[in-house]
């Protein structure tokens, strides 16, 4: 979906009707908030028998956690320890619990995310994650790194972290669709034991009481782009922000930044206008990983005539000493 210009405190398009919208959606939103605290109160997790480390997050939309959840599963494997991430498989095709692979399966199988953590580590789907814990503990698997399940009570967690944008914490701080709030901060902020500030910003007042471990990241490229005219693409949470971050590589020019909904399927339309776009302003299609795996196979090979190249990123922490002191709390 794309994110309502009323859902960020600073945007003055929509100034003189938000309110009126707002009001209007203040019933739904109360239900929201009303059917995920009955959820999460009369579940009873599941215990898997393994650890199991939880990346998610308070809002819709992009924040960072897959970066965070490939960063820490990587820790564990550094380790010796057989990490391997659990994902939902949003807009994946495949029912039950399957181990990922990325010579074999498609993004519309298993979904964008899970799809790119493969690329980097195991990684694992199941819209029930009690299933595919137990899947994976029979396969082997030592540690579980559940990404998006900070509202998800079904599987017992070890450790909570939630990943919170600097730059736009909450929103404006309503919970959906009133705003992009999964939750309450408060009510959230009240399982987790860690929360990573990812990018710039200061530190939302709402963390001022926080009792566990913050810690700051910022999304760096894994490597330099070659120096040239880029046009860009994107359906993520935040498209603004993927751009932005191609403005600040030395050598790149981006003529044109084209933001789609996030998990877009992209349509032979898409693809035909962007490559286009590219021949008009002699440019190179560039995308996120994200994107690029939901790409068609012959646009996937940057040697190729219309080949997209990817912008890869990675979670780089701050103080890494203080994210293996966290982490190594979690014994496997």
């Amino acid at each position: 979906m794309r994110e309502p210009h009323f859902w960020t405190v600073t945007d003055k398009r929509t100034r003189a009707s938000a309110p009126m919208i707002k009001l209007l959606l203040t019933p739904v939103s109360m239900l929201y908030r009303w059917a995920g605290q009955r959820r999460i109160a009369k579940a009873e997790p599941f215990d898997c028998g393994l650890p199991v480390v939880c990346i998610g997050n308070l809002t819709l939309g992009g924040a960072g956690k897959t970066p965070v959840t490939d960063a820490v599963r990587a820790y564990f494997a550094s380790r010796g320890i057989r990490a391997a991430s659990l994902s939902r498989g949003y807009r994946g095709s495949l029912q039950g619990a399957h181990r990922v692979d990325s010579a074999k399966h498609t993004a519309a199988q298993v979904g964008d995310e899970p799809l790119m953590l493969s690329m980097s580590g195991e990684s694992w789907i199941s819209r029930d994650r009690p299933e595919g814990a137990r899947a994976m503990k029979a396969d082997g698997v030592q540690l579980v790194v559940m990404d998006d399940g900070h509202q998800n009570p079904t599987l017992r967690k070890t450790l909570s972290i939630v990943v919170i944008d600097a730059a736009n914490p909450f929103g404006n701080r309503h919970i959906f669709p009133k705003g992009p709030l999964r939750e309450r901060v408060v009510d959230g902020l009240a399982r987790a034991q860690a929360v990573v500030l990812m990018g710039d910003g200061e530190a939302p007042p709402e963390l001022a009481g926080f009792p566990g471990v913050v810690l700051r990241a910022r999304l760096e490229p894994v490597a330099a782009l070659p120096p040239g005219v880029y046009v860009a693409f994107a359906g993520i949470g935040r498209p603004s922000r993927f751009f932005d971050s191609l403005r600040q590589q030395p050598g790149v020019e981006l003529s044109e930044g084209v933001p789609f909904p996030d998990h877009h399927a992209f349509q032979s339309s898409d693809l035909n206008f962007l490559t286009k776009l590219a021949t008009e302003r002699k440019a190179r299609l560039v995308t996120t990983d994200k994107d690029h795996v939901r790409l068609p196979p012959e646009m996937r090979d940057p040697n190729l005539r219309d080949g997209v190249m990817r912008a890869s990123v990675r979670a780089k922490f701050e103080d890494e000493a203080a994210l293996a002191r966290l982490l190594d709390g979690v014994r496997a």
